[in-house]
């Protein structure tokens, strides 16, 4: 089947091609130099036993041949025992290439064979192509180094190629002291024919096992990959409408599954985002959409049934006040969305705590004696937290607002801070009517406002938020908050925060100035 280019293109460009790709290139490289490597090991041995053998056969030459002066020159001449077979055979290897001459390059006979015009010389040396000159110039070289025991190993070829190890040296006569040239050879040929052999094997290995692994590393890629594929399918699967799905996970704690726990957790959080705004959707459409119906109607009366100026007056005035709280409804939503995005940074400084908390209750002293409640405080000289100053005066300010509303004529208000261990322990208790049980732990969610009648202002006062602030508040300073609650008893609110750690060398506090927070209704 022939892949269209667009087709290949795609496959070139998958994963799965290039991991395959470079484990080929990658095994490709390591055969060739193993492959190179190899080679030229074998080479360095086969030279060496070459050599050894060589060396075995130039001591045995020591033992066999002596150099014999006649009248007529000298002569090479072989002493060994005819009848033993290894001797022979020894020296027979030996005179297979083998050459003795004099210091004057003049080649010796060997008193065994015939002399051609006095160069005795096997035939292989002939082939070599042996002159006087060379001999000459190397038993001179060889004696003028004062190292004439110092073996020499040339290389020679024939004129059909075949290559010849030659190991040559200076050797003395034994019935005279004159210098003689010795040389003794070795084919390459089967040496040659084993390295050709081992290239040619190897040519045809590499491609074969080159095809084998890519198709294992094929087969391994594309299954080293599935996961990644199941992993990308169940992605695909969670859209906006079903942000509660979650990929599972392998249970293998490789990278995959680090890579599935990162998506997961990616995806609580895209889930959490989209949460909020659907929350503020709702919230927004819900609690705008009563002021918003009661301003209509008024001015629907106003303009309908109005005649006189102070109709149209109070018309306007009931007007004017679902319009403040509709302010009130989408200031409050802004601020709250924006610090559950991320988007209101708190300024932490060391702050001492309780300036805070007296300076936010003198605030509310007046409005607790409008409602004839007795507001109290207690709290230690100094109470360092690093916190923000702002949004902690936030916080108190919305607990004191709904302890006082919703806590009976003649009732009582408790502001108590203490510290313990490492942490600020700030408690707000009122003996106002309690909160069910079964509605405590829905107090901190926005707009959730206790059913029922009491002391408070029908639940049209409140705007169900302030409590999901302060909640938020607590978060951001890492701090912790309870709730405990006995109807017609009172509640106690009790905040935990982290104490500041002492500053190097002093223990000095970075107050700020207050800034105005109006009393948030919740």
């Amino acid at each position: 089947m022939k892949l269209r280019r667009p087709e290949f293109r795609r496959i070139a460009r998958g994963l799965r091609f290039r991991l395959t790709a470079s484990y080929a290139i990658f095994f490709a490289v390591v055969f060739i130099l193993f492959a190179t490597v190899l080679r030229e090991q074998l080479r360095t041995t086969l030279a060496n036993q070459t050599h050894e053998i060589l060396e075995e056969e130039w001591r045995g030459m020591h033992g066999y041949l002596e150099i014999v002066h006649y009248s007529n020159g000298d002569k090479a001449q072989w002493s060994y025992n005819a009848d033993d077979a290894d001797e022979s055979l020894s020296v027979q290897e030996i005179k297979k290439v083998f050459l003795v001459a004099d210091a004057n390059g003049k080649v010796l006979a060997d008193v065994d064979d015939t002399v051609d015009d006095g160069q005795a010389v096997s035939n292989t040396y002939k082939e070599i192509g042996v002159i006087a000159a060379d001999i000459q110039k190397r038993v001179r070289a060889a004696i003028n180094s004062g190292k004439p025991a110092t073996p020499i190993w040339i290389k020679r070829s024939t004129a059909d190629g075949e290559e010849f190890e030659i190991r040559s040296g200076v050797v003395y006569g034994q019935k005279h002291y004159a210098p003689f040239y010795v040389a003794i050879g070795a084919s390459l040929e089967q040496n040659n024919a084993i390295l050709r052999e081992f290239t040619w094997v190897y040519a045809g290995v590499i491609p074969v096992a080159l095809i084998l692994g890519s198709l294992m590393g094929w087969f391994m890629a594309g299954r080293s990959l599935r996961p990644v594929h199941d992993v990308a399918r169940a992605a695909q699967r969670i859209t906006s409408s079903n942000l509660s799905l979650r990929i599972p996970s392998r249970q293998s704690g490789d990278e995959l599954d680090f890579l599935i726990l990162t998506l997961n957790r990616m995806i609580e959080r895209l889930e959490a985002s989209f949460q909020q705004i659907k929350q503020f959707s709702t919230d927004v459409s819900h609690e705008l959409r009563t002021p918003i119906t009661a301003i209509r109607g008024q001015l629907e009366v106003a303009l309908f049934t109005a005649k006189t100026t102070e109709q149209y007056r109070e018309a306007m005035f009931n007007a004017l006040t679902d319009i403040d709280r509709l302010s009130q409804i989408v200031r409050a939503l802004l601020l709250l969305s924006q610090a559950e995005s991320g988007q209101l940074a708190l300024q932490r400084a060391r702050v001492n705590l309780r300036d805070i908390v007296t300076e936010i209750v003198e605030q509310f002293q007046i409005v607790a004696e409008a409602a004839g409640v007795r507001l109290s405080e207690s709290a230690p000289d100094d109470c360092v937290v690093d916190a923000d100053h702002v949004q902690i005066g936030r916080l108190l300010t919305n607990m004191l607002s709904n302890a006082i509303k919703f806590t009976p004529e003649k009732g009582e208000v408790r502001v108590a801070l203490r510290m313990s261990e490492d942490r600020a322990i700030l408690t707000i208790e009122d003996t106002g009517r309690g909160i069910p049980a079964e509605h405590l732990p829905h107090i901190f969610d926005r707009f959730y406002r206790v059913p029922g009648t009491g002391t408070a202002p029908g639940p049209e006062q409140g705007l169900g938020l302030g409590l999901s602030f302060v909640a938020w508040i607590v978060r951001a300073h890492e701090g912790k908050i309870d709730v405990e609650s006995t109807p017609g008893k009172g509640t106690t609110f009790t905040i935990s925060l982290a104490l500041a750690l002492p500053e190097p060398g002093g223990t000095a506090i970075a107050r700020t100035d207050s800034e105005a927070a109006e009393p948030a209704r919740s």
